[in-house]
């Protein structure tokens, strides 16, 4: 038996924001990241809307990107103290992603994380309080999705933690608030959203729902994302919807190993994070040869999709590499984790544990080709060298 879950409502639409005014309910807590959805006014407005419906409202402000344990336990405290009935973040993945952590540890206080990283295991929630999610990027659709991404540093480790008791109850996808992204993170969120559609059409978990709008979402991000990089608004609307097609996608159908080897790359290395767009981006072309060798059909549709030809299979997926190596270069992405600036010793030394950590993650499991640590580790050595993947 599959299952296909999604929010309970979702709205979208320019101005979309102002459907907060028409929540039911007493307290809100807000949680959000940096600056940026103060500095741009959307902080102050849903603020506002919230107060209009006749609700008290709290912030917690100043999540990181890449959201830490910590974090995440300063957060359900706060929402211990306050009681909200409505958990509301706004901004990036960051802090829509610890939000539903915070959520869980609010419910229930006495579970551990270590409890909550084994795959669907989360307790019943919504005991407490409802969730809904604002996107300000066109990347991760957390908004729409059972995941949330949590950091420990200490490890180094980034965490998925997978189960659609997260799943928000309200998205609003609204595409001012992307207005405002910078042209780096328009890039990266948007192999993001690319990634994320490949991924769900390619995974032993497809599906007839999730097939159709992976497809959507992987055409329009052809279709516009180097317009939206480039700063045309239509364009960036377009991409605001088309990441969060991608997340109904693979929220529903998983996702792969090119996000287990993000996810475990990301916090890796001394010489510098690795934005999780900009790693997804570098090795997909590498992943989907990968595991083409054990059959190219699902990818050679992705080609077909979006208008490319070829006299076989093997043909097209090659053609549907060739054209994301092309968009990485229009926006600027490189093609090789030494080209990003990864030391060589020190990848050297840590990257056959951190093979093991990639095989180990919860999304290799619906990745259409099984692979071994070994596997992997050569794996990984292509994409810092930009060698040929010939096994």
């Amino acid at each position: 038996m599959a299952r296909f879950t999604l929010p309970r409502d979702l709205y979208y639409g320019k101005g979309c924001l102002e459907v907060l005014k028409t929540l039911s309910g007493k307290k809100a807590i807000i949680v959000v990241g940096g600056g940026s959805m103060k500095r741009f006014g959307f902080l102050d407005k849903t603020i506002g809307y919230l107060k209009e419906a006749g609700m008290e409202v709290k912030l917690f402000e100043n999540v990181e990107p890449d959201p830490s344990v910590e974090t995440v336990m300063r957060g359900a405290e706060a929402m211990r103290e306050f009681e909200p009935d409505w958990i509301v973040s706004i901004g990036g993945g960051s802090p829509i992603d610890a939000a539903k952590a915070m959520w869980t540890f609010y419910e229930y206080p006495d579970t551990t994380f270590e409890n909550l990283c084994v795959p669907f295991n989360f307790p019943t929630l919504r005991q407490k309080a409802k969730f809904l999610a604002i996107p300000s990027t066109s990347g991760t659709a957390t908004e729409v999705t059972a995941f949330s991404v949590i950091t420990d540093y200490s490890k180094g480790v980034k965490y998925p933690l997978a189960d659609f008791n997260i799943t928000p109850d309200v998205a609003v996808v609204d595409p001012e608030l992307a207005e405002t992204m910078p042209a780096e993170l328009t890039a990266h969120t948007g192999m993001d959203a690319l990634t994320h559609a490949v991924e769900a059409y390619v995974s032993t978990l497809n599906g007839p729902f999730t097939d159709p709008l992976a497809l959507k979402a992987i055409k329009m991000v052809f279709d516009y994302l180097p317009d939206s990089y480039k700063g045309d608004m239509n364009a960036r609307e377009q991409m605001h919807y088309a990441q969060c097609l991608a997340g109904m996608a693979f929220s529903n159908a998983l996702l792969g190993i090119v996000h287990s080897m993000a996810h475990k790359t990301g916090a890796a290395f001394s010489t510098g994070h690795i934005p999780h767009g900009c790693a997804n981006a570098i090795y997909l072309p590498y992943v989907i040869k990968y595991n083409a060798r054990e059959g190219a059909s699902r990818y050679a549709d992705i080609a077909r999709s979006i208008g490319l030809s070829g006299a076989s299979d093997e043909e097209l997926t090659m053609k549907l590499c060739d054209k994301i190596d092309e968009y990485n270069a229009k926006l600027n992405i490189p093609k090789t984790l030494k080209e990003f600036g990864i030391d060589e010793s020190e990848f050297n030394e840590k990257v056959a544990k951190i093979a093991e950590l990639a095989v180990g993650d919860a999304c290799t499991l619906s990745n259409p080709r099984p692979v071994t640590p070994a596997e992997m580790e050569k794996l990984f050595r292509c994409t810092y060298f930009g060698t040929e993947v010939d096994f």
